[in-house]
């Protein structure tokens, strides 16, 4: 009996000194000392952070001009010599593997291949409308705008081959020609303007200023609509 509550009295010391050695975490973390140095580091690579910008960053005193412009250190890099060894990183294979389809010279897939899966161009729907693609024409218009009809003497017919004549425009490499409103105010009153196209701005200006439009036929010239 008195060895059993010898070996009790035993345990209930140890219990005690242990509990009292114990520190929780959050303290012991709170006794260590915090860091007092000013030393900040840029969050860039190392070239950037031994460079000095100390004069660049001083804004006030600070001019760029095009002889101090220059690319941030470390965003320039050499090119990359391929062949040249297997010491370089790139060389024997050059970085293409050993073998494969995309190991070969040329083009490894045509242009739009997804590797089978459908295609974006097949994914998405076609665009209704006129067909404007390879092997699909549309019209070409020589452009005539408002502002080069105010020399035009009121009560006249003008057209491009007059106002050609007159150096109003210059030479036009295509055979159709299309009046659109131009930057500058339009002036002139009671003409007839013939044209092959009018653009609706154009026609109410024409029309509204007291003059006509008159539509030429592409094939021959001929005046078709009034």
């Amino acid at each position: 009996m008195k060895s059993f509550l010898l070996v009790f009295v035993a345990l209930v010391v140890a219990s005690d000194a242990l509990t009292s050695s114990f520190v929780p975490r959050s303290q012991s973390l709170s006794s260590v000392p915090t860091s007092t140095s000013s030393l900040s580091m840029k969050v860039f690579d190392w070239k950037r952070r031994q460079a000095d910008e100390s004069a660049i960053n001083d804004l006030d005193n600070f001019e760029f001009t095009e002889y101090n412009l220059r690319p941030a250190p470390g965003s320039k890099h050499r090119r990359k010599r391929k062949g040249r060894g297997i010491a370089a990183g790139q060389g024997a294979t050059c970085g293409f593997g050993m073998r494969g389809q995309k190991a070969r010279s040329g083009r490894s897939v045509r242009p739009g291949f997804e590797g089978g899966q459908q295609p974006l161009y097949r994914r998405l729907p076609k665009f209704v409308g006129k067909p404007l693609g390879p092997g699909h024409k549309r019209k070409i218009y020589n452009i005539i705008k408002l502002d080069e009809l105010n020399d035009v003497a009121p009560g006249t017919t003008c057209n491009f081959e007059s106002l050609f004549e007159s150096k109003v425009v210059t030479k036009s490499k295509y055979d159709i020609h299309k009046i659109v409103t131009g930057k500058n105010e339009f002036t002139a009153k009671d003409i007839t303007v013939q044209a092959h196209a009018f653009t609706k701005s154009a026609r109410e200006a024409i029309e509204g200023a007291g003059g006509k439009c008159e539509i030429l036929k592409p094939s021959t010239g001929a005046v078709i609509e009034g």
